[in-house]
């Protein structure tokens, strides 16, 4: 996977930008090289996530994401920016194959695996099987994260947790597994 013209020139862009006006705390448990491949797997708080998670790294970096935004004024930027659309309104075949691709092509592949924003009381919502699913059958580690806090100065944190292989081709007790592992990162960095 060639890095797109858009990313490369907006990455350092949005790297600023997260730095400056929001200041993230970031914590690994264990350095972290984002040489691929592998899949960045963890919450979903906001729209601003991709941007938290881009700004971590030079690497390009491929999304899971809906396919609306690919729909006008801003398709255009998504499209360019590299997305994998998700039709969520049915079972999307293409999904899995395509970000199977990226990660052939030894790139990072980023999933929230909660599906969607998680607007609701719970810490995290339950886990879709996509993440478990494409570290199995591509034999690829996961790296879990968790976002906590609000975007706002000095108020958001990530903690990203270590790499792991999945030890079963068991697709729901891996998506178990990836989901207590976030769930225990973000268990940590919640300001009490």
């Amino acid at each position: 996977m060639k890095e797109t013209f858009l990313y490369r020139l907006l990455r350092p862009v949005v790297s600023l930008y997260m730095k400056l006006i929001y200041k993230p705390q970031v914590i690994y448990e264990e350095p972290l090289d984002f040489e691929g491949p592998f899949i960045f797997a963890g919450t979903h708080t906001s729209f601003k996530d991709c941007l938290l998670i881009a700004s971590l790294t030079n690497k390009p970096l491929r999304f899971l994401a809906k396919k609306e935004l690919l729909d006008p004024p801003f398709g255009i930027f998504f499209r360019f920016a590299g997305i994998i659309p998700v039709n969520r309104k049915i079972k999307d075949k293409t999904v899995l194959p395509a970000a199977s691709n990226v990660l052939k092509e030894n790139y990072v592949v980023v999933i929230f695996p909660e599906g969607t924003i998680n607007k609701t009381d719970d810490l995290i919502m339950p886990f879709k099987k996509g993440a478990a699913k494409l570290a199995i059958d591509n034999n690829c580690p996961i790296v879990p994260f968790a976002i906590n806090g609000i975007y706002k100065r000095n108020q958001i944190i990530i903690k990203i947790g270590k790499k792991y292989f999945p030890k079963t081709d068991d697709v729901e007790k891996e998506t178990k597994v990836l989901e207590t592992k976030v769930t225990t990162l973000l268990e940590s960095v919640i300001k009490k």
